[in-house]
């Protein structure tokens, strides 16, 4: 393909199939424990990171993923709390995340064009070092994500007996917050901070459509990423359209599609 006789296109494609991966791993424990909205808020607080990034003249991807790992321990903490009002401590770190970006956004003159990259996602703007981080931080998900494969699977269907069951789940629990934070901060760079929590989700709600178990769930959830990462890029390409909202709309007509094959032909 034409596209990828451009370096800079070489790194969106590869760094868009380690997303593709890595967000519907993570997404498919998030929408069977009801934790949708973690990606938006986590993708907030990861915003005002990339914003303090730019300010203080450092990477805006690792700052990013740092403000992203405090933003996951403060739901953590914020949860022991609110334990009868989960998604209250969600809410409460997307005014913090959301009120300090804007914050650091004013500070930084000059920075606006940038920081709309990470907000909207941009396929141009990928260097060298943010496709070392994002294939570390894809190796980690991945390969942590299938060595607590079972616990997941056990916590998402019943975190009480997976308790009983001598299974850490606190630990756990906290262990995964931070895997969504690294997925959500390596992920902004493609589909943006807006869309993050959307390509975590919607591959998913797709799976569920059609999958029988867990795993062929996990299998179809990955499919779909991966399809609709390489169309919307290609698209993002081709007519010069913003590549997060071009995959998320992929993914939106898959979902559409597997919705009328579940209707029409099971």
């Amino acid at each position: 393909m034409e596209m990828l006789h451009y370096t800079f296109m070489q790194r969106a494609v590869w760094a868009g199939i380690v997303v593709g991966i890595i967000c519907p791993l993570i997404g498919i424990v998030l929408v069977l424990r009801r934790l949708s909205l973690i990606g938006d808020a986590l993708a907030h607080v990861s915003l005002a990171g990339v914003a303090f990034g730019l300010v203080a003249g450092i990477n805006p991807t690792a700052a990013g993923l740092v403000f992203s790992g405090i933003g996951a321990f403060g739901i953590e903490y914020l949860h022991r709390f609110y334990r009868r009002y989960a998604e209250l401590s969600l809410a409460i770190i997307i005014a913090a995340g959301m009120s300090l970006a804007v914050v650091l956004i004013s500070l930084g003159r000059g920075t606006t064009a940038t920081v709309l990259s990470f907000l909207f996602g941009s396929i141009v703007a990928l260097s060298g070092f943010d496709i070392y981080i994002i294939t570390a931080v894809g190796l980690t998900v991945a390969i942590l994500v299938s060595l607590l494969y079972r616990q997941l699977f056990y916590i998402c269907f019943d975190e009480e007996a997976a308790t009983v069951a001598g299974i850490p789940v606190t630990k756990i629990n906290l262990f995964f917050t931070f895997m969504v934070a690294m997925t959500v901060a390596v992920s902004m760079r493609i589909v943006g901070a807006l869309l993050v929590s959307s390509l975590m989700i919607v591959p998913v709600a797709a799976s569920i459509q059609l999958a029988r178990s867990f795993r062929s769930a996990v299998a179809i959830s990955v499919t779909v990423a991966l399809i609709s990462v390489m169309i919307g890029i290609t698209l993002a390409f081709y007519l010069d359209l913003p590549p997060g909202a071009a995959v998320i709309l992929t993914s939106l007509f898959l979902l559409a599609l597997a919705i009328f094959i579940k209707r029409f032909f099971s």
